[in-house]
């Protein structure tokens, strides 16, 4: 397959202080192909809301694209709002909060292009480095990765991993319902339930920790948990 553009989707959420810079960093990133750039805020409080809006009137010469919602629902929402409106053949996902590096695209990219892969995990945990945080986030992470693959029959060591890249059109194919961080552990059983080539890269990581806005929280690690069950069970 010839792929011609590269769709990276990023959810925003009260990242007034990161958005120019991973907005920047997306942009000068070459990957080989054409590039659109979809931002999701949902219903940021802290002035990002305002600022997207003048980058969107900076941007309107460029592929990039901002759509908004009026009330916060999630990431998971915020994905599906972008994932419906991507016109690229390849969809990336990116945080707004520069835990991760777009110079890592054209490695995550290289399984799909050359055609071993429909899926990609880029893997905090296969030797990349990273900043040393936290260690009870680290083994919850650990051990939902352990118990997604249990129900899933996969062998991924970072199943929460932000970054994920599909083929759009499988991606389109697949029905999407977690509002919240359940997304991760949803999208995960679904590609595994339906065959995908899936392939994990090292990738650098640079953790946040609460006073610099992480957001996530044990109460996700819950809902985590419940999902990984769920959609074991029910598509």
């Amino acid at each position: 397959m010839n792929f011609k553009k590269l769709s990276v989707v990023i959810p925003v959420y009260n990242e007034i202080d990161t958005i120019d810079e991973i907005l920047k960093q997306v942009k000068e990133i070459d990957v080989g192909m054409d590039k659109e750039i979809v931002l999701i805020d949902d219903c940021s409080t802290d002035g990002t809301r305002e600022r997207l809006r003048e980058i969107e009137q900076e941007e309107a010469e460029n592929d990039v694209k901002v759509f908004y919602h009026e009330k916060n629902q999630g990431k998971g929402a915020a994905l599906r709002t972008g994932f419906q409106n991507v016109t690229g053949d390849i969809t990336l996902i990116q945080d707004a909060d520069l835990e991760y590096n777009p110079k890592e695209y054209p490695k995550l990219l290289e399984p799909i292009l050359e055609g071993r892969a429909d899926v990609v995990y880029g893997s905090r945990f296969l030797g990349g480095p990273h900043r040393v945080l936290f260690f009870w986030h680290y083994m919850a992470n650990r051990f939902l990765t352990f118990l997604s693959n249990m129900f899933t029959n996969l062998n991924l060591t970072d199943m929460e991993t932000c970054y994920k890249v599909f083929k759009t059109s499988l991606l389109k194919e697949i029905p999407l319902k977690c509002d919240r961080f359940g997304f991760e552990p949803e999208i995960t059983a679904k590609i595994a339930k339906r065959k995908y080539r899936i392939y994990e890269t090292p990738i650098s990581y640079s953790g946040r920790d609460y006073s610099e806005g992480k957001k996530i929280n044990w109460k996700d690690g819950v809902a985590a948990l419940y999902y990984i069950i769920r959609f074991q069970i029910k598509d």
